[in-house]
């Protein structure tokens, strides 16, 4: 007797990927193992000039359970926050990952990438990344719910530099290795995505979060700091090394950070962090924010009213959006989303030698944090 097939040939594809030795489950590459809606695949980057006169953000992802991929592309200059989104039916060709005019080719898995975007919305770019140290796992990444999982993913991160052109109606932004600085990461696993699910019985676990995540370069050594706490101060994710360029990973302990925040708001000034070797010295960094942009402002994170990742808008879909960041009604929003700034850092360690560095200053507050002398969703700092 034949057994059936679980698989029907209509419902499942094969893909190039399937050619390789890659296979994790029973099933063809782009069928993941899991059923939930949410499951995801997608690229971050970030495109920060060392002097703060611009930055951008953007990305590309695959949604499998939804029947999308989507990227996205925003540009901070001035005082203008500016989005380019695009949307399509996904397909099965994993290895060219692109979304219309946005393509991202692998030219050296690990270290080398190329990105571009076609005129699309008055916003082009043609970026080719260079990793300045090897990729980096993080720690696995949780957080539940009463009732069901709603993030639990894998990622890897890296820190490096670009060379290439961002241009935005027709005002074109050159990059090169020596005025950039950038960090990226690839994750995949659940998080929520797409339109809205039904919200059932009221759930109140979650009462806010923390972040702070520095991904930052320096000529000898490459340093991840990643935490998230609860309102309470209790940290639901730490991690902190030092990857040195001949290849040692330091564990560092005893973080203590103070976040410098304007007055009246959430939007940080620079952060201070203390943290001890395995020995037990001391060392010092300060981070210097030179320009910022809120995450939720066009890049689909955190709360964005203009875009979610993995919604459905069609074949072909592409639209571009602004913000106006002296507006104070458009701002108000920003006390909900998490913030990506220039960084510029100076590491001293406890014999007074200084290193200065630059890379990604990401950190929010959403929600109350007592630690921080926030007590609900809107107080500002003092």
């Amino acid at each position: 007797m034949q057994c059936a097939s679980y698989y029907r040939e209509s419902s499942v594809t094969l893909s190039p990927l399937d050619e390789y030795p890659i296979h994790q489950t029973h099933a063809p590459v782009t069928w993941p193992a899991t059923s939930d809606r949410n499951f995801y695949d997608r690229s971050y980057f970030n495109v920060l000039d060392r002097e703060g006169r611009f930055m951008a953000l953007t990305g590309i992802g695959y949604y499998p359970r939804l029947g999308v991929k989507d990227a996205y592309f925003v540009v901070r200059r001035g005082d203008t926050q500016t989005a380019v989104h695009l949307s399509d039916a996904i397909d099965d060709d994993r290895l060219n990952p692109n979304v219309g005019g946005y393509r991202l080719e692998v030219i050296e898995p690990l270290q080398e990438l190329r990105l571009t975007l076609e005129p699309t919305e008055g916003i082009s770019a043609d970026l080719t990344w260079r990793g300045s140290f090897p990729s980096a796992m993080e720690e696995p990444h949780s957080m539940l719910t009463d009732r069901r999982v709603t993030l639990q993913a894998s990622r890897f991160a890296q820190v490096g530099s670009w060379e290439g052109w961002i241009e935005v109606d027709d005002e074109r932004m050159e990059v090169t290795h020596s005025s950039s600085v950038a960090s990226r990461d690839r994750s995949w696993g659940i998080r929520p995505v797409g339109e809205a699910e039904p919200a059932g019985r009221p759930d109140t676990a979650f009462r806010g979060m923390w972040w702070l995540y520095l991904p930052l370069a320096f000529d000898d050594y490459q340093l991840f700091l990643i935490m998230q706490e609860d309102p309470d101060g209790y940290r639901t994710l730490y991690d902190c090394t030092r990857r040195w360029r001949d290849g040692r990973v330091e564990q560092l302990d005893g973080v203590r950070v103070t976040v410098d925040y304007r007055a009246g708001t959430r939007i940080p000034r620079g952060v201070h962090v203390d943290f001890m070797n395995r020995k037990g010295d001391t060392i010092h960094l300060d981070v210097e924010s030179k320009l910022f942009a809120p995450i939720a402002f066009g890049s689909g994170y955190g709360g964005d009213s203009s875009w979610a990742h993995g919604s459905w808008k069609g074949e072909g879909f592409t639209e571009r959006v602004s913000f106006d960041l002296t507006d104070p009604d458009v701002m108000a929003g920003a006390a909900f989303s998490l913030i990506d700034h220039v960084g510029r850092a100076v590491c001293t360690e406890a014999d007074g030698t200084t290193r200065e560095g630059a890379g990604l200053f990401e950190h929010g507050v959403i929600g109350p944090h007592h630690p921080s002398g926030f007590t609900d969703w809107t107080d500002g700092a003092r």
